[in-house]
């Protein structure tokens, strides 16, 4: 990468739909990866390995996968929850199939949300994302963990830095390729961003790239990604048209848009590898797919 640049990792497909009200069709899902893909978009969570009764908008996850485009320079991330997800995205590998290519390991920094979120506590959260870990490496399935509820919990309040300190320093002994933090209902701001990454990368010293998500809930999504940056952060979920949401987090809104975190970043002269008209261009397409117009401020103001 770049010294002056960022990756972006499109999280629209899973994080963007998962919360919708209405089921969007497998077709529409696939036609919707590759005009992303089409943009610029070189990861993107396709799917997530969850129970359909408890998410039925990623009930087709497999379905979904077995139409992807078979891109060499792209990265398909599964969400997994539990040694269960991981099971699953292997089996997308078998019989020759391209499948999934990283597994998204997550664990909450909260044992509340945990329990609501995943049916774990943090010290249960942190032994299966232990056996995840090691599990997809050892089936040559590429890993990296995301610690969700970093900057508060919905159940619970205020998450103290320490604890997702202790989380991430476990989890980094199982080398994963990426640690992220994840401001699941985004009570986060650029201040605490800067401290808590600031933090982590001291922790790390560099050897595990670090990687940040974004909920635009009070606004301060685009602003805690700037400080991120600052902090040294490198790699970016978003979301096409900032959807998105937690089903399992009282009125959690969608992730920062992906027009709005391009728009940033390339205006400050920092390159990202996407096409904002083209961005835009999607999201209005996929705009008449959900009925509705979508919220990125850039999309609008376009």
């Amino acid at each position: 990468m770049a010294q002056n640049s960022i990756e972006l990792v499109e999280v629209g497909p899973r994080d963007g739909l998962q919360n919708e009200p209405d089921i969007v069709s497998t077709a529409d899902k696939v036609a919707l990866i590759e005009k992303m893909i089409g943009y610029g978009a070189r990861r993107l969570e396709v799917a997530s390995f969850v129970h359909p009764k408890r998410v039925p908008q990623m009930a087709d996850a497999e379905d979904v996968i077995a139409a992807l485009p078979d891109r060499e320079d792209v990265t398909y991330i599964g969400l997994t929850l539990n040694k269960r997800g991981v099971l699953r995205g292997l089996a997308t590998r078998e019989g020759g199939k391209r499948g999934i290519d990283q597994a998204g390991c997550v664990l909450v920094a909260s044992d509340t949300f945990g329990q609501k979120n995943q049916g774990q506590t943090i010290a249960e959260g942190i032994a299966e994302n232990r056996d995840m870990i090691r599990f997809a490496k050892a089936e040559g399935m590429r890993a990296q963990v995301t610690i969700s509820a970093a900057f508060g919990c919905p159940f619970e309040g205020e998450v103290k830095p320490e604890t997702v300190l202790r989380i991430a320093e476990e989890m980094a002994a199982e080398e994963p390729e990426e640690i992220a933090f994840a401001d699941t209902i985004g009570v986060g701001v650029p201040a605490q961003v800067e401290d808590l990454f600031g933090k982590l990368g001291e922790l790390l010293n560099r050897k595990i790239p670090m990687r940040c998500h974004f909920h635009d809930t009070r606004g301060t999504g685009i602003a805690n990604a700037w400080a991120a940056y600052q902090a040294g952060v490198r790699t970016f979920d978003a979301s096409l048209g900032g959807l998105g949401g937690c089903p399992f987090a009282p009125n959690a809104t969608g992730n920062i848009a992906t027009e709005d975190l391009i728009y940033l970043m390339e205006c400050s002269g920092i390159a990202t590898g996407i096409d904002l008209n083209a961005a835009i261009k999607s999201n209005r397409e996929f705009a008449e797919v959900l009925a509705r117009e979508l919220p990125s401020r850039v999309a609008r103001a376009a």
